[in-house]
C-alpha cells in the first residue's frame, strides 16, 4: 500500500513526520510490537548505562529494530520509514510509546 505522503522528502521536524509516521503504524499489532521494542530498547540503554555493559547496548539495537521490523513486515505490509528517515522514526518510535502512555493515541489506530 503506497502512501502519497512518502513522496515529501524534506521535513522540518519530527511534529511535521509524525502524522506520516502514524498514517504507516495503522495495524494494532504493528503498534504493539514497536511499543515494546521501544520499552526495551530504553530499558536496554538505561541498563547498559547502569552497568557499563556493551551486551545491552547491542540489545538496545536488536530488540528494538527487529520488534519494528516485524510489525511491518508481517502485519502492516509496508516498508518502514526507518530507511528513509531513520533519525526522524526513531524519534518518532518513542513519541508514539509516550502518546501511547499518555493516552493520546492507543494500540488501535483511529
Amino acid at each position: 500500500m503506497t502512501n502519497p505522503n512518502t513522496q515529501k522528502t524534506k521535513y522540518a521536524s519530527v511534529k511535521d513526520f509524525y502524522p506520516l509516521y502514524l498514517s504507516e503504524h495503522q495495524h494494532t499489532m504493528n503498534r504493539v510490537l514497536h511499543f515494546f521494542g521501544a520499552g526495551l530498547m530504553a530499558l536496554s540503554f538505561i541498563t547498559a548505562m547502569l552497568f557499563h555493559a556493551f551486551v545491552f547496548f547491542l540489545s538496545m539495537v536488536i530488540t528494538g529494530f527487529i520488534l519494528a521490523w516485524l510489525g511491518h513486515l508481517l502485519f502492516e505490509k509496508n516498508k518502514p520509514s526507518t530507511l528513509k528517515h531513520p533519525f526522524l522514526s526513531f524519534a518518532c518510535d518513542f513519541l508514539l510509546f509516550g502518546d501511547i502512555i499518555m493516552g493520546r493515541e492507543s494500540f488501535k489506530a483511529k
